[in-house]
C-alpha cells in the first residue's frame, strides 16, 4: 500500500524558496511529484500540511494543493486495485499525468498556439494579454479548469475593473477568452460540462455597444487642408488616412499591402484582407492626386508596394509575419496622427479606424444600405444596418426637438 503526502522540500531554488511537492512511498522506496509552487519555509505550515496565510492566495493555493493530494490518492488506489504489483515509478508517472490534465495552462497554450500556428498575430497578442492578466490574478497557481466557477470568474472581474482599470467591454473580452479555453478542455473531458460556469444563470457574456465617432465635415476639411510640409512623416500619415476615408473607410491593414498591380486604369481591383471579398472600385480624383506622390519615375516593378510601410516584410506568405509587422506599423502611423490631431486642435483621437467611421458618419443614410454593404464588403446586409446604425442619429435628433419644443 502506498504513502502519499503534501511537504516542503528543503533544497531552495535560485530566489531562497522552497518547492511543494507531493510524496509518494511504495515499498520503502519515496518518489516525489512538484507541484510548480515555490514558497519562503516561513509561509509553510508543516504540522498541517498547507500554506499558511501569510502567503498571498493562500486559500486558493490550498485548495488547489488539496486537489493535487486527492486526484493523486484515487489516482494510487485505482492503480494498486487494477494490478496486484505496482512500482512507484508507474505510480509517478500516472499521477504526473493525471495532474496536468485539466490544467488551465496546458489548454491555454492550446488555445495560443492555434492562433501562432494559423498566422493571426492580430488574435494572439491581447488573447496572450488577457491570459496573462489571468495568471497574474492567480498568483502564478495554475488553477484546474474544475476551479474556475462563477464566484472565481466574479472575483476576476473585480480585479480588471478595479486594479486594471480596464472597461466592462475588455473584461467581457477576457471571460470569451477563457471560455474558449474551458470549451477546448470540455472537448477531451466531457465531464467537466457539469462546471460549466457560463450561460443562463451563470457567467452571461455581454458586450457593451461601443460609440463610434467619426470627423465631422468642417474637421475634415481642416485635416485636408492643413499645412504639414514641415514634417514628411505627418504627410505621409495623412495621406493613408485619406487614401482610407477616400476609398469607403478602406481597412488600413488593406491599404498597407497595396501593390501597383491592383491598380488598372482608373480603378482598384483588390481583396479584403479580413473576409478575402473582392471589391473593384473607381478611383476618386483625391486619391489619384495621393498615389501619384508614391508612383515611381521611369519603369518600376508592378508588384512592388504602393506605400513604403511593410517594406521590411521578408515574406507576405507567411501571414503572422505580415500581421505583427502590420500592426507595429499601424501604431507608428496612429502616433503621428494624433500629433496632427494635436496640431489641428481636434477634440477626437486621430487614427486611422476613425477614417472608417468618418465615411460611414458622412453616409449616414444618404446611400442606400445595399450600396454601403457593397463598399464595407460586409457579408450581411445586417451588419451593414448595425453598423451604420452608431451614425444615423436624426430620428432620435427630431423627436428629442418635437418634445423639447412643444
Amino acid at each position: 500500500m502506498a504513502s502519499i503526502k503534501i511537504l516542503l522540500m528543503q533544497k531552495t531554488d535560485k530566489q531562497g524558496l522552497h518547492p511543494i511537492a507531493i510524496r509518494i512511498i511504495k515499498d520503502r522506496k519515496p518518489t516525489y511529484i512538484y507541484t510548480g509552487y515555490n514558497i519562503k519555509k516561513a509561509d509553510w505550515d508543516e504540522t498541517n500540511q498547507r500554506v499558511k496565510k501569510s502567503y498571498p492566495n493562500s486559500t486558493r493555493l490550498n485548495n488547489l494543493l488539496l486537489t493535487r493530494l486527492t486526484e493523486a490518492s484515487g489516482k494510487i488506489i485505482e492503480l494498486e486495485t487494477d494490478a496486484q504489483t505496482v512500482s512507484v515509478k508507474i505510480i509517478k508517472r500516472k499521477v504526473k499525468n493525471s495532474s496536468t490534465e485539466l490544467s488551465f495552462s496546458k489548454y491555454a497554450k492550446q488555445y495560443t498556439d492555434h492562433f501562432e500556428a494559423s498566422g493571426k498575430y492580430n488574435r494572439l497578442n491581447p488573447e496572450m494579454s488577457r491570459i496573462k492578466n489571468f495568471k497574474e490574478f492567480l498568483n502564478g497557481v495554475d488553477v484546474s479548469l474544475k476551479d474556475i466557477d462563477e464566484a472565481l470568474l466574479n472575483k476576476f472581474a473585480a480585479y480588471l475593473l478595479g486594479k486594471k482599470k480596464l472597461s466592462e467591454r475588455t473584461v467581457m473580452n477576457h471571460f470569451i477568452a477563457i471560455r474558449a479555453i474551458y470549451n477546448l478542455g470540455m472537448k477531451d473531458h466531457p465531464t467537466l460540462k457539469v462546471n460549466y460556469p457560463f450561460g443562463n444563470g451563470k457567467i452571461t457574456i455581454r458586450l457593451p455597444e461601443s460609440t463610434k465617432v467619426g470627423l465631422e465635415p468642417n474637421e475634415l476639411a481642416l485635416l485636408e487642408n492643413a499645412d504639414l510640409s514641415d514634417n514628411p512623416k505627418m504627410i505621409h500619415c495623412r495621406n493613408l488616412w485619406l487614401f482610407s476615408f477616400y476609398l469607403a473607410g478602406m481597412r488600413v491593414s488593406d491599404v498597407l499591402v497595396l501593390r501597383w498591380k491592383d491598380f488598372q486604369g482608373d480603378r482598384l481591383y483588390y481583396q479584403m484582407g479580413k473576409n478575402l471579398k473582392a471589391l473593384s472600385l473607381k478611383l476618386p480624383d483625391k486619391a489619384v492626386v495621393i498615389l501619384n506622390q508614391y508612383r515611381p519615375t521611369g519603369k518600376y516593378d508592378k508588384n512592388s508596394l504602393v506605400f513604403p510601410d511593410l517594406i521590411t516584410v521578408s515574406n507576405f506568405d507567411d501571414n503572422f509575419e505580415v500581421e505583427k509587422k502590420t500592426s507595429y506599423a499601424v501604431k507608428r502611423i496612429d502616433q503621428w496622427l494624433q500629433k496632427i490631431g494635436k496640431r489641428l486642435e481636434l477634440d477626437k483621437d486621430l487614427t486611422m479606424h476613425i477614417a472608417r467611421h468618418t465615411f460611414a458618419s458622412l453616409a449616414g443614410d444618404k446611400v442606400p444600405v445595399q450600396m454601403l454593404q457593397k463598399l464595407y464588403r460586409h457579408s450581411s446586409v445586417t451588419t451593414t444596418i448595425g453598423y451604420q446604425a452608431n451614425f444615423i442619429h436624426k430620428d432620435a435628433d427630431e423627436a428629442l426637438e418635437a418634445v423639447l419644443n412643444l
